[in-house]
C-alpha cells in the first residue's frame, strides 16, 4: 500500500551544490555495445530514454580508464580525448530532459580481454581474433593470480606502474568533466582492478600495497584521491563496493564500513553498495538472492559509516523503493535490469504511489498532452469494469 507520508523517492537531493530531481538512479549497466571505447547512437537512445523516463541520475555504463582495461571490446571507454565528444551528445539530451548525467570510471584489470556475453563471456583467444578482429591483450592485476584456471595470467602492477594507472584515472576524470558528467563514481566492485586490491582472497602481494586492510585499502584510496582532486569541489564523488565477497576469508561488511569511513575523510559523497563478483561475472551470486537483497548491507554502512548511500539489487518497484528510503536504509535507489525492462520505472513509481494523481507533468510535454487527453477515459472506464453491476452482469 502507498504511505501517507510525503514521498522521499521523489524529493530532490542536494549534494554538495547538485540538486538532483529524485532519488531515482539508473545503475551502470554494461551493454557491449561500443567500437573502440566510443559512444554512439545505440548510447544515446538507449540512456536518452530513462530521461525521459523521469529518472533523477542515469549513468553511462563502466568506462574504461585505459584501453588495457576494457572488459570487452565493446566497452565504453573514456582513456582518449577522442570519447570526449560522442560522450557529450549524450549528457546534453539527459541533461535537456531533467536527469543529471553519471559517469563510473572503471579498470578491469585480470577481468580484461574478454568475450562479449552472447559471443561467450569467456576469455579472448586466437578464435576471436580470426573470427571478430578481436585479438587477446596482456592483464594486469594485483598479483598474478588467475581467476580461474582457464583465465589470463595477469601481470602484477609494479610501485611505479601503480602510479602510471593512478595518473591514467585521473586523466578520465578531467576528460569525464569536459563530457558534461555532474557525477563521476569511482569502480572498486565486482572484482575488477580496484577490488583485485581490496580482497584478501586476491590480493597476495607482501609490499605496501598489500597485506593487512591499509596496505590493501591504500591503492583504491589513492585513486580516488586523485579522481577527488581534479573533480570539482562543487560536484559529488561516489564510489561502488562490494559489500562483502560472499566468501570465506573475504572481503566482509566490516570491511566496508571501515572502507567507507576512510573514503569520506577523502571527500566521497556516496557509496554505492553493491556485492560479489570477486570471481566470475560480475553479477555472479556470491549472497542468497531476495528482493532488495544488498538493502542491509547500504543500511548497516549508511549508519555505522555515516555516509550517504545507495541501495541496489532487485528493487523492483516504486512502494518498495519508498519503503527502503522510509526505513533509512538508504538515500538514493538504483535501478538496472527492471529499468531495461521499463525504461519509466521511475515515472510510474511515481503514480504508484500515489494512485490518485491524474496529471502528468514530470512526463516529455511531447507525451504529457496525449496522456492527460485520455486519463479521464481511461478512468471512467476502469471504474465501468470494476463495478457491481459489470461484475454481475
Amino acid at each position: 500500500m502507498p504511505s501517507s507520508k510525503p514521498s522521499l523517492l521523489f524529493t530532490p537531493l542536494k549534494l554538495r551544490d547538485l540538486t538532483i530531481r529524485n532519488r531515482v538512479c539508473i545503475s551502470p549497466m554494461c551493454t557491449y555495445g561500443g567500437h573502440e571505447g566510443n559512444a554512439n547512437d545505440w548510447h544515446l537512445v538507449h540512456l536518452g530514454q530513462y530521461a525521459l523516463g523521469g529518472a533523477g541520475i542515469v549513468f553511462i555504463e563502466a568506462s574504461a580508464v585505459e584501453a588495457r582495461g576494457r572488459i570487452t571490446y565493446g566497452d565504453s571507454g573514456i582513456w582518449s580525448d577522442d570519447q570526449i565528444e560522442p560522450l557529450q551528445r549524450v549528457t546534453k539530451f539527459l541533461k535537456q530532459f531533467g536527469a543529471t548525467p553519471a559517469m563510473q570510471l572503471a579498470h578491469a584489470g585480470r577481468k580484461s580481454s574478454t568475450q562479449r556475453p552472447w559471443h561467450g563471456m569467456g576469455i579472448l583467444t586466437e578464435a576471436d581474433a580470426k573470427a571478430r578482429n578481436e585479438t587477446p591483450w596482456k592483464t594486469v592485476s594485483s598479483t598474478t593470480e588467475l581467476m580461474t584456471d582457464v583465465w589470463h595470467e595477469p601481470h602484477a602492477l609494479t610501485v611505479e606502474e601503480i602510479e602510471e594507472v593512478k595518473a591514467s584515472w585521473r586523466s578520465a576524470a578531467e576528460r569525464t568533466l569536459k563530457a558534461g558528467f555532474d557525477i563521476i563514481e569511482v569502480h572498486c566492485a565486482h572484482g575488477y582492478l580496484m577490488h583485485q586490491f581490496l580482497s584478501p582472497l586476491i590480493n597476495k602481494r607482501t609490499d605496501e600495497y598489500g597485506g593487512d586492510f591499509a596496505g590493501r585499502t591504500k591503492f583504491p584510496l589513492e585513486v580516488v584521491e586523485a579522481v577527488r582532486e581534479v573533480w570539482p569541489d562543487d560536484l559529488p564523488v561516489f564510489v561502488r563496493i562490494s559489500s562483502v565477497d560472499g566468501a570465506e576469508g573475504g572481503w566482509n561488511l566490516d570491511d566496508s564500513v571501515a572502507f567507507a569511513r576512510e573514503l569520506k575523510k577523502i571527500g566521497v559523497d556516496v557509496v554505492d553498495c553493491s556485492s560479489g563478483g570477486v570471481d566470475g561475472s560480475a553479477t555472479a551470486r556470491a549472497v542468497p538472492r531476495h528482493l532488495g537483497f544488498q538493502v542491509p548491507f547500504s543500511e548497516r554502512i549508511r549508519r555505522d559509516a555515516d555516509v550517504t548511500t545507495m541501495a541496489v539489487g532487485l528493487i523492483l518497484d516504486g512502494p518498495q523503493a519508498e519503503q527502503i528510503l522510509q526505513d533509512g536504509q538508504a538515500d538514493i535507489i538504483a535501478v538496472a535490469r527492471e529499468a531495461l525492462y521499463d525504461p519509466y520505472w521511475a515515472l510510474h513509481a511515481q503514480r504508484a504511489l500515489d494512485p490518485d494523481l491524474t496529471t502528468y507533468d514530470d512526463w516529455p510535454m511531447e507525451y504529457r498532452w496525449w496522456l492527460e487527453k485520455r486519463e479521464g477515459l481511461v478512468r471512467k472506464l476502469r471504474a465501468e469494469a470494476e463495478s457491481p453491476e459489470k461484475k454481475t452482469a
